[in-house]
């Protein structure tokens, strides 16, 4: 049995739950505090961060190489494209995501105001950029749900949490950001402390 060692806050941990229940097997969710179990987790993982796997003898870490390694494990539903090319550009999509977004999200959580509010604008800038998108589709890589998706839909939780204010251009992400909300593996993957960042 797969067991994901997760912190019940952090959007990389949610990204690798909401994947676990997507597939629906059987697995076992493991919160962990990070300031508690520091020597633990830097056991598993030399950087230290969340979320790790654990199956058998492999031990993972990183979000996005978790899921990978899930989506081929248990193909159903697939999650990322079976096509080289579409997977190629999913897997550079997912590094923008990593440069573009999630980067500055230290700055939001624990820089000094003026780096906090400088976060907040390019996160908020970069996602306005991508909205017009879902003018034309419903997700991410058209109408199919992807692992782009499972990628972006922490981010778009936390935005209120993280005092991102959206313009009104950007009304389709937000709409779309609605669609993830609503699927089931979404909901099933939060954490009592993310159901309170959303009131």
């Amino acid at each position: 049995m797969m067991l994901l060692y997760s912190g019940a806050a952090c959007p990389f941990s949610q990204r690798c739950r909401i994947v676990l229940h997507e597939k629906g097997m059987d697995f076992e969710i493991k919160d962990i505090d990070p300031t508690e179990k520091a020597d633990d987790i830097a056991a598993m993982n030399p950087y230290s961060q969340l979320p790790i796997l654990v199956e058998r003898e492999l031990t993972l870490y990183e979000s996005n190489i978790i899921n990978e390694y899930i989506d081929e494990r248990f193909p159903h539903p697939q999650l990322m494209p079976a096509d080289p090319v579409m997977r190629a550009r999913a897997r550079l999509f997912l590094h923008n995501f990593e440069r573009d977004l999630f980067s500055h999200l230290n700055d939001v959580v624990n820089g000094t105001p003026k780096a906090a509010e400088k976060a907040r604008m390019i996160v908020r800038d970069n996602l306005t950029q991508i909205a017009p998108i879902f003018n034309k589709q419903k997700y991410m890589l058209g109408d199919e749900y992807s692992m782009l998706d499972v990628a972006i839909a922490p981010l778009l939780w936390r935005l209120d949490h993280y005092g991102i204010q959206m313009p009104k251009q950007a009304t389709p992400l937000l709409k779309y950001a609605e669609r993830l909300f609503t699927r089931p593996a979404f909901i099933e993957a939060l954490t009592p402390i993310e159901k309170a960042m959303r009131k």
